[in-house]
This record gives C-alpha cells, structure tokens and sequence, in this order.
C-alpha cells in the first residue's frame, strides 16, 4: 500500500534538511510576558510547527530542531519576547528546492 500524498508544502517541507544543533537558537526572554498572551500566535504562524503548548495549554514549548529560520515567529508575537539568532556553523536548514 502506498503512502499518503502529501501537500504542496509538506513535500518542500520534507525535502529539507534540517541539521540539529545541540543547543537552541530560539529563547522567549520573558516567560511571564509570553504567559499574557491569549492568542499565541508564535504557534499558528510557524510553518514547521516549532511552537506548541504544553498539556495545561499555557506555556510555549520550543522545538528547535523544526525551525525553518524564516523569522515568522518574531514577527508575530505580539510582546517581542521571541529571541532568535542563527545556529553554529553548518547546523539548521539547508533548503533543497527554495
């Protein structure tokens, strides 16, 4: 039986590499502004899913290791509490077909 077809953008997505750095590029620096946020739009807005919410539906959990580097998250939070910067040398996304 063959795997299901996937999305346009799923299949970019997945014709990515993504090469794991050992610590996060990403910080939310205020913790308690991102706790103010009733719309959490860091989650919705990021195209690899980087940002979920924990179990209690409160806190932003970050996984890094998804990020696309397109900046999306930073441009959406409404507080400006997203901290991010590029990963080492040689880690993160290395698109295949842009």
């Amino acid at each position: 039986m063959s795997e299901p077809r996937k999305s346009g953008v799923e299949d970019r997505l997945y014709a990515n590499e993504i090469r794991p750095d050992k610590v996060s590029h990403i910080e939310i620096t205020d913790g308690e502004r991102c706790l103010e946020c009733v719309a959490k739009p860091c989650t919705t807005a990021c195209p690899a899913g980087t940002y979920t919410l924990d179990s209690a539906g409160e806190r932003i959990i970050i996984n890094f290791d998804n990020c696309l580097e397109c900046g999306a998250c930073r441009s959406v939070c409404p507080f400006s509490v997203i901290e991010w910067k590029n990963p080492m040398g040689g880690m993160g996304i290395c698109y295949r077909y842009g």
